[in-house]
């Protein structure tokens, strides 16, 4: 297992990375004055752009929903990845090989051997596009077009189709320059007694994505009566290819998944199509196995599962092995905050036949009939018992008290109880005994089983930091959330005072080189009066000189800062100075700077000139007359920064 990532190797990615470049493939961004850009949040919904990048510092900030953080964060937002997942995948980027502390990390030779697998399965996807178009193709249009899928849906998805010959993807990829060994470890290949041959022939050809949108393998479907292989045959397990790793539409879901904090989960490719087409945008799909632990991690990070709302429905078909699917989807449903739903068509068709047969309103009216998982596994455990007997009745509560007993709303614990009691015919406090008696049974079992997926984990807000010590592991399942330490109350922009103070903050964070010797060092004895000021300009003065470049500057301002004020150093170091040109962009930092001086030094006036009207001339005359001597020296440096301004 790779270690923690070395400290300096993730200030080197992020140093390396340019944030406009990454934010550019997911926002538009426009100039906002020098070194700046803004565009609309990807965050939240807005019609106005609040959004800003500074290249320059290598951060962003939105000044609609506060959301702020370097490229790291913004990577690990937007594709929903873990902490390490995103420094290698932005070191892959730039060409950076890292090191680990604890471990061997993922060596040159491996991340070289990722690419080239990624770039073999992006041309096998568009070779499999291009072949939906050929005559021989005819069969997997019919079956699209039977299926209620348009050209342009199939384009969407990326559908594609594999020619009937065994070398069709063989000789394409060879002519491309791939070897035999790669072309071996991608999956795309089988391997006979005359050599490797396609996998995939006269089938339709779903691409298998990751969450960023990389093409890691196929899902293949059998079109013609003389293919005696399986219905659906899928890329076996590679060095990209986990199954129990991937959810097919997750590259496509994800960020409806995050907005409306739902996912759906549907059993095949064609449902994911008919949902997405129907208006559902939330559906994903396992890929030839169960749903399990890993796509629950994956599931949590995009739903925010921290107990503050969201859903997940499965959706299966009504007869046994739907029902079995179901039962087995409730095991996972523990290791979730969110409510878990089922939705089961009684009838047996799947979101893909209810689009074809009743339209898209069926589709919704599907999702809209789920029911509590719970309730559904309940019902599911009585149906094995005859309730006729006393005997049966006497066994299915025995058997459906601890599912009761796993309901993590304990207020509904009670009323489902009661329901039970119902449906066995049997005494609701008989009942209420026998839950009571399982729930304390889990509860043991829990404490004995401190790693058990039930004990919860509250989620990192989007607003931690990524890249500190406590991250650089990646380890992004330990969330227990760290001790954000003292409140901070937001400085009045409307005060005078505090307006210069920012106005200050700004230009040291975002303008080091602009500062001499004798400004910073004027800076640095300045008393901040707003305790968010005067934090930030601790940490400034923690920092040390300004070397390095801003980017490197402001990230070691945020090593000092207490986190809570972590987004508010992001939006300093991000907001638009308030200059149209480089030329004018000395003097704006120069006069912003002399206002801040001049004010600290009409505050040590304000301060001897009390200290004088209480002194007596008469009693101590020497330290009277220094302290006028103060005064005027005072007076003095005050009117030379207003000639300097």
């Amino acid at each position: 297992m790779a270690g923690m990532i070395r400290r300096e190797d993730i200030d080197e990615v992020r140093q390396r990375t340019d944030i406009k470049q990454v934010v550019d493939a997911y926002v538009t961004l426009k100039s906002a004055g020098i070194g700046s850009y803004k565009g609309l949040c990807p965050f939240h919904d807005e019609r106005s752009p609040s959004f800003h990048v500074r290249p320059q510092v290598g951060r962003y900030h939105c000044f609609g929903c506060g959301e702020s953080g370097d490229v790291i964060a913004f990577v690990q937002r937007m594709d929903h990845t873990g902490f390490s997942e995103t420094v290698e995948k932005l070191a892959s980027r730039v060409g950076y090989e890292l090191t680990y502390e604890d471990g061997a990390g993922p060596r040159r030779e491996d991340v070289g051997k990722r690419q080239r697998m990624l770039d073999a399965h992006k041309i096998a996807a568009e070779f499999f596009r291009s072949q939906l178009l050929s005559p021989g193709a005819a069969p997997g249009r019919q079956f699209l077009a039977e299926r209620g899928f348009s050209r342009s849906a199939a384009e969407h998805f990326g559908v594609g189709f594999a020619p009937q010959g065994w070398d069709g993807l063989l000789k394409h990829l060879r002519g491309k320059g791939f070897t035999e060994e790669e072309l071996s470890n991608t999956g795309m290949f089988s391997q006979g007694s005359r050599g490797m041959y396609d996998r995939f022939r006269g089938r339709l050809v779903w691409p298998i994505r990751d969450i960023a949108g990389d093409t890691i393998g196929f899902g293949a479907r059998r079109l013609l009566d003389d293919d005696k292989g399986p219905k659906y045959l899928n890329t076996p397990e590679t060095f990209l290819y986990k199954k129990s790793q991937v959810l097919y539409g997750i590259d496509l879901a994800k960020r409806e998944i995050a907005k409306q904090r739902q996912l759906i989960v549907v059993e095949g490719y064609t449902d994911v199509m008919a949902c997405h087409l129907a208006g559902i945008k939330t559906a994903v799909a396992t890929c030839g196995t169960s749903f399990g632990a890993e796509h629950v991690k994956i599931s949590r990070r995009l739903l925010s599962d921290d107990g503050t709302g969201g859903e997940v429905i499965f959706t299966f078909d009504g007869d046994e092995a739907g029902q079995k699917a179901a039962l087995k989807a409730f095991d996972e449903d523990q290791r979730f905050v969110a409510q878990t739903y089922v939705a089961v068509e009684p009838s047996g068709a799947d979101p893909c036949d209810l689009r074809v047969n009743r339209g898209d309103a069926a589709v919704k009216e599907l999702i809209d009939s789920r029911r509590p998982l719970f309730e559904f596994a309940i019902r599911a455990t009585l149906r094995k018992f005859n309730l006729d007997t006393v005997e049966g009745r006497v066994q299915a509560l025995r058997a459906s008290a601890p599912v009761v007993a796993r309901i993590r709303d304990a207020a509904m614990r009670p009323a489902y109880s009661r329901e039970l009691a119902g449906w066995l015919g049997m005494d609701p406090e008989e009942v209420g005994r026998a839950v009571s008696a399982a729930s304390r049974q889990a509860q043991q079992a829990r404490q004995t089983q401190p790693n058990h997926p039930q004990q919860r984990h509250s989620r990192q807000g989007g607003h931690g930091r990524p890249g500190t010590a406590q991250h650089a592991g990646g380890g992004e399942e330990n969330d227990a959330a760290a001790d954000t330490g003292p409140a901070y109350s937001r400085p009045d922009p409307r005060d005078p005072v505090m307006r210069i103070e920012r106005d200050a903050l700004e230009v040291v964070l975002q303008q080091p080189a602009m500062l001499s010797d004798q400004q910073w060092e004027r800076f640095r004895a300045v008393s901040f009066t707003a305790p968010a000021h005067a934090a930030i300009h601790q940490a400034v003065r923690a920092a040390g000189a300004a070397g390095g470049t801003p980017a490197q500057w402001v990230e070691q301002v945020r090593q000092e800062v207490p986190d809570v004020l972590d987004p508010f150093v992001s939006e300093l170091a991000v907001r638009p100075l308030n200059t149209t040109s480089a030329e004018a962009l000395t003097m704006y930092c120069t006069d912003i700077l002399n206002r801040l001086f001049e004010l600290q030094l009409t505050r040590e006036k304000a301060e001897k000139m009390g200290q004088l009207q209480r002194m007596d001339p008469t009693a101590d005359p020497e330290s009277y007359q220094l302290l006028q001597r103060e005064l005027m020296e005072l007076e003095m440096r005050r009117r030379a920064l207003r000639q300097d301004g």
